[in-house]
């Protein structure tokens, strides 16, 4: 799923889904040149000649360094996305636009995706730092009892989730649990975690209890693209299909499919008999094919972020978005009430993998234009406006949305309780082992009295860490010795962006505000322009000693990641040559990606649990060139400001290590790192993980972002570092 994650309270809560923060977005626009007037007169001609006149070859315009400066008032002036991005990124966006082509098969396609995020990668604007988990845990959850995927929605579904009602799980118990599952995925039995949890001698508690620090701002799951509502929302709706536990996609509202010969047209057969429910339990309506339709136009019209997604694969969505079309000429379509047809642009290998994000769920459509809704963009926009007449989806009424999921959404209270009960009338209700599933709001700030709850039995798991206590904590009272394991990490990739176009200083409040005089906000900016400078600061960062602070120093390479991509997300089906190299049938993505920065001369090493960017003497090197190619368009010492959470001494603990690899590798002489405190957790946020767009970052580095794959090609993470506002993930390296 387009998970932006937050990780500033991931390195401590146990679980996957205890903090993560997610969102996608951007847009793209389209030009045409405007045709001749037909009542222009006819120009004199001559003669033709019969000599051929060769065509002018075409001219490509080399990417030009953008320079900064002062406006008439001594003010630092912003330069234009376009151009930094071209700068920074074209030849990223070109290799990557290479891959995407239809003349590729799919295993091609791997190849140059792999081609592209190298380049991404040498190119320095972000640097990938770790994936969830790999922590030191203590958890009563029995392993792989939600969905199992990489992708997508589904790992947020907990109804089939088996918890102890008493101890936690000890790491050989843990064990049973892991070798019924892998007999399970090989095909000999099936994967039963509730009698292996009675086996075992624990009792299964049917209430799930967990933490939040930001509540969701909508519970309308099509008008949104971050995590903090879908994690809430995803319990209480149903999409076409769904994976199960052993990772196998299964029908939910779509009974069955098909698929025409030329991969074009889908059609969904929905399940009759499904209904939409009130939040307190009360049959609304039939869920019908029209909600899906209806769904998908309410998720284009609000262009909350995940549009983007759709345009290019769904027939018709960028015309209907970017050039006035019709919703009409779009390929979703109900001919009947339980008939859904999908057609796409182009054969898409991976569209079934898509279908588990949530930007193909349904909506109740006579509940939506029951409260205000309504349909087209502009429509929308208008009728949204106006808060007292368009009232569907509000965080502040769960009575404003209607369900047809496992559970019910009962309360939503910001800063205190969400909570979600069972939906007894649920069409696979035999399914749902939960009752309910409370949120606790916890911003980390008495992580001893989280531990305290989790010991206690309020809450399932936690991670265990140096810098909350809790590490220690458990190691006094015996808890780490009997039940600590390292948790499984994910798909998911946290990475730190550089702002290569900062246009925001202080936030409108006048928090986290900057201390940089016009000078050197120019020097900043100018030397974020240098390939070598970016280098230089990524090459210096240590990771590991930086992980340290929150994982300690037995566990600081168990979660670092080193490429954006998840290394073995994908592997090739048959040998393939590209280019005149040939990989071999299985190799995976991320040995492709480091054979391409090999070719670069990139010291970078891509694998998990190094770390494969800290390199002291090349980062060194880089400056000494940096500073060698930026000659006087810049004052040293570059200051870097970095922006932290104060209240977490986890977050400040990783923020006092940054200053400290980077001055110490670089020289302070040369690059100063100014950490600027965010008192609150907000105003963290805001400063990166929340800002709307690229202008309104307020950090030079920040590293509190991550994204977790929406669906089963790498594109669902490279397409968010394109250009013009079309991926989500620029706004973290300051552009669009």
């Amino acid at each position: 799923m387009s998970k932006n994650i937050s990780k500033i309270l991931a390195l401590v809560l146990a679980l996957a889904m205890a903090l993560a923060l997610v969102a996608c977005g951007g847009t793209t626009t389209t030009t045409t040149t405007p045709a001749p007037a037909t009542d222009a007169p006819a120009p004199e001609t001559e003669a033709p000649s019969t000599e051929t006149e060769e065509p002018a070859p075409e001219v490509e315009t080399e990417p030009v360094m953008p320079e900064y400066s002062f406006d008439d008032n001594g003010t630092y002036v912003r330069a234009d996305d376009e151009d930094v991005y071209e700068w920074a990124l074209g030849e990223y966006a070109e290799l990557l636009a290479d891959a995407e082509s239809e003349d590729n098969t799919v295993d091609e396609r791997f190849v140059k995706m792999a081609k592209a995020e190298a380049a991404l990668l040498d190119s320095a604007v972000m640097i990938p730092t770790t994936t969830q988990n790999g922590a030191y845990t203590i958890s009563r959850v029995a392993p792989r009892t939600v969905p199992y995927v990489q992708w997508g929605n589904d790992d947020d579904r907990w109804f089939g989730m088996v918890i102890s009602d008493d101890d936690f799980l000890t790491p050989e118990e843990r064990d049973v649990f892991w070798d019924a599952w892998n007999e399970a995925v090989a095909g000999g039995a099936d994967y039963e975690p509730a009698a292996i949890m009675e086996s075992l001698g624990h009792s299964v508690k049917t209430d799930y209890t967990t933490t939040f620090t930001t509540a969701p701002v909508t519970i309308d799951w099509l008008n949104t693209s971050s995590q903090a509502d879908t994690e809430i929302t995803v319990q209480t709706v149903c999409g076409l299909v769904q994976y199960d536990n052993l990772n196998r996609m299964q029908p939910m509202l779509a009974e069955s499919w098909d698929v025409s010969e030329d991969g074009l047209t889908y059609t969904f057969h929905i399940r009759e008999g499904a209904y939409w429910y009130t939040s307190e339990g009360t049959e609304y309506a039939e869920v019908t094919a029209q909600d899906f339709v209806a769904g998908f136009q309410h998720m284009l019209d609000t262009q909350a972020g995940l549009e983007w997604l759709v345009e290019g694969v769904v027939a018709g969505a960028g015309e209907y978005l970017y050039e006035g079309g019709s919703f009409e000429d779009v390929g979703y379509a109900a001919p009947d009430k339980y008939t859904l047809v999908v057609t796409l642009e182009k054969p898409t290998s991976y569209f079934l993998t898509m279908l588990t994000y949530s930007c193909f769920l349904p909506i109740c459509d006579s509940f939506y234009q029951a409260h205000g809704g309504v349909y087209g963009i502009e429509a929308y926009a208008e009728a949204s406006a106006d808060t007292n007449a368009y009232t569907y989806g509000k965080s502040t009424d769960v009575s404003s949305q209607v369900y047809c999921g496992p559970f019910l959404l009962q309360k939503l209270q910001q800063d205190s309780e969400i909570l979600v009960v069972r939906n007894e009338n649920f069409f696979f209700n035999d399914k749902t082992t939960l009752n309910s599933i409370k949120w606790v709001y916890d911003a980390g700030e008495n992580m001893t009295a989280t531990y305290n709850d989790t010991v206690a039995g309020v809450y399932a798991g936690l991670g265990l860490t140096a810098a909350s206590g809790t590490l220690d904590l458990a190691k006094a009272d015996g808890n780490f010795d009997k039940y600590a394991y390292i948790s499984e990490t994910t798909s998911t990739s946290y990475f730190g962006g550089l702002n290569l176009n900062r246009g925001t200083f202080a936030l409108e409040a006048g928090t986290c505000a900057s201390t940089k005089t016009e000078e050197q906000k120019i020097s900043t900016a100018t030397a974020m322009q240098n390939k070598a400078f970016r280098q230089a600061l990524q090459f210096a960062f240590d990771k590991g000693t930086q992980n340290a602070t929150s994982r300690g120093e037995e566990l600081k390479y168990t979660n670092l990641r080193n490429m954006y991509t998840h290394p073995e997300f994908v592997s090739l089906s048959a040998d393939t040559t590209v280019d005149g190299v040939t990989f071999p049938a299985g190799t995976f993505y991320g040995e492709m990606v480091q054979y391409f920065l090999d070719e670069l001369g990139s010291p970078i090493k891509v694998a998990d649990q190094i770390d494969g960017w800290y390199n002291p003497e090349v980062a060194v090197e880089r400056l000494a060139q940096a500073k060698e190619e930026l000659g006087d368009l810049v004052s040293w010492p570059i200051t870097i400001d970095v922006v932290y959470y104060s209240a977490s001494d986890a977050n400040t603990a990783q923020a006092q290590a940054y200053k400290s690899v980077i001055e110490g590798t670089l020289g302070a002489e040369n690059v100063v790192v100014n950490l600027i405190e965010a008192t609150t957790s907000a105003d963290y946020y805001a400063s990166g993980y929340r800002a709307s767009n690229g202008e309104a970052g307020n950090f030079d580095m920040f590293y509190g972002s991550g994204w977790g794959p929406d669906y089963g090609d790498p594109s669902t993470y490279l397409d968010t570092f394109l250009g013009e506002g079309a991926g989500y993930m620029t706004k973290v390296i300051g552009l669009f």
